[in-house]
């Protein structure tokens, strides 16, 4: 006898918090779920990271893992994990470790050794690549820049809104180090995967408008997981943004996300 997950772990993404998940947050609550929204060591709400961005500036990719795993490993059983942009990266690499019961990454940004990079991804991470000198400090969006990269299938009207309720800065490293950087270093980076790995039954969402994390890549994201033997699937959603979990419908992708994970899931035994 086993039991499906009862707790879920939502993984935010550069340039916002967990305030992005709110929506989820009550929706899987309301379902009976355990839902944890944990965040990066040394982040707040978005009013206090606006106010001092010096956490953002000086964060850490493995105290990021570190830190989430530590969250994971302190519950009873295995959750599901459900990862957003960054926060999908930082899905897969958790997963990798042997972590979850299963995994969603939506709109997730690639680990190491996925190449693709469409012009609309390159115009998005502009504004933080466009000065060497990013790469030591916290890079934020104007509300011009987030409609393009986040929030393009919405009004500009409604863009500033959401802008305004969720966006922060993001680390200028992670972007540098580790999207533009990470497949021309020598040896392997901090967001580096075991492709080959076994772990959890592991779903990529893809949304079709997607400027910043453009089907493209999560395609070849997912494809290079066909070296393992877990369960891998892909879904593009027509007409979907970056900003698919907040943007009008995204009831329909929590749904799919949950109704996915929930009948791949590994099985945790019943006690005894």
């Amino acid at each position: 006898m086993s039991t499906v997950p009862d707790t879920i772990v939502l993984i935010h993404g550069l340039w916002v918090t967990p305030r992005s998940w709110e929506g989820w947050k009550a929706r899987y609550e309301a379902q009976g779920y355990r839902v944890l929204t944990p965040t990066y060591p040394g982040f707040d709400e978005v009013e206090a990271m606006r106010a001092d961005d010096s956490a953002i500036a000086g964060a850490s990719v493995p105290e990021t893992v570190a830190h989430l795993a530590t969250v994971i490993e302190a519950l009873p059983t295995a959750p599901i994990l459900m990862g957003h942009s960054f926060g999908g990266m930082l899905t897969q690499l958790l997963l990798a470790k042997g972590l979850g019961a299963a995994g969603v990454a939506i709109g997730s940004a690639p680990p190491e050794g996925i190449r693709v990079t469409p012009p609309s991804q390159a115009r998005s991470l502009f504004p933080a690549l466009k000065n060497p000198a990013n790469f030591h400090r916290a890079v934020g969006f104007t509300q011009a820049e987030w409609h393009y990269a986040f929030t393009n299938t919405l009004s500009r009207e409604e863009s500033d809104r959401v802008w305004e309720r969720y966006a922060i800065a993001a680390p200028g490293n992670w972007v540098w180090a580790y999207g533009l950087l990470a497949n021309w270093r020598p040896g392997h980076q901090e967001t580096w995967v075991d492709y080959s790995v076994d772990r959890a039954p592991l779903l990529f969402i893809a949304g079709e408008k997607d400027h910043i994390m453009p089907p493209a890549v999560n395609r070849s994201n997912a494809k290079h997981w066909r070296r393992s033997p877990a369960v891998t699937d892909y879904r593009e959603l027509p007409g979907r943004d970056h900003w698919t979990c907040g943007a009008p419908g995204w009831e329909a992708v929590a749904d799919l996300a949950l109704g996915w994970a929930t009948e791949h899931a590994r099985r945790a035994p019943l006690a005894a």
